[in-house]
């Protein structure tokens, strides 16, 4: 991407995402994971943090992603390509904190969750979405210092801006803010999203492309 430091980056990203982006493959184990050709930028979050739509505001593109009012349905890692050649890769992670789930399932998430993060390579950046009604809670808390452990970069998102008052929003934000200054892994600015607005959107795909350098 460094030969398009020089354009805007709103607009450079705009055009990357304009083109093509397919769905790869699907990763219930880290033995089918695509070889590391590329850089990969991973999207995380609970379960009902709205990743999928996020994904595919992210995109323009309504069904890469797939959506449910199941939270939890995404079970494995999948992965999708960007660009033609093959420029990078988005990961959409199995969600977390999802309590009705079979403690065999959760488990065997997490476990695939933590090996991807800390043993990938290619990885750039987690990019970890958090609910703008309701702030970090303990499950992303946990998520943070695995991230902090591994050394693993990763930027806050936040989701369902348009959910919440203004006021509210803001002082949500300010105390993410201030909870990531003090984590070493953590990317000082967050990004402030709503898939159903489009709000935030450009700056994300920018956020993305930024990951990549």
């Amino acid at each position: 991407m460094t030969e398009q430091l020089d354009q805007d980056p709103i607009e450079t990203a705009r055009k990357i995402f304009a083109g093509p982006i397919a769905f790869l493959k699907s990763a219930p184990d880290l033995k089918f994971l695509p070889d590391p050709v590329v850089k990969e930028v991973a999207f995380a979050g609970r379960s009902n943090v709205g990743k999928s739509s996020l994904l595919n505001a992210l995109t323009g593109r309504n069904g890469l992603a797939r959506t449910s009012n199941t939270p939890g349905r995404t079970q494995e890692l999948n992965f999708f390509d960007v660009g033609e050649p093959l420029l990078f890769r988005l990961v959409d992670m199995p969600g977390y904190g999802f309590a009705r789930a079979p403690k065999d399932i959760v488990r065997k998430w997490r476990y695939l969750v933590n090996d991807y993060l800390r043993g990938r390579q290619v990885l750039k950046r987690t990019l970890l979405l958090i609910d703008s009604r309701h702030g970090v809670k303990d499950v992303d808390r946990d998520i943070m210092k695995m991230l902090d452990d591994a050394a693993v970069s990763y930027r806050i998102v936040m989701t369902k801006a348009d959910k919440v008052k203004a006021s509210d929003l803001a002082a949500t934000c300010e105390g993410v803010t201030a909870e990531i200054r003090k984590r070493p892994a953590a990317h000082p600015d967050i990004v402030v999203t709503s898939s159903e607005k489009g709000m935030g959107i450009p700056e994300l795909r920018a956020a993305v492309i930024d990951a990549l350098d």
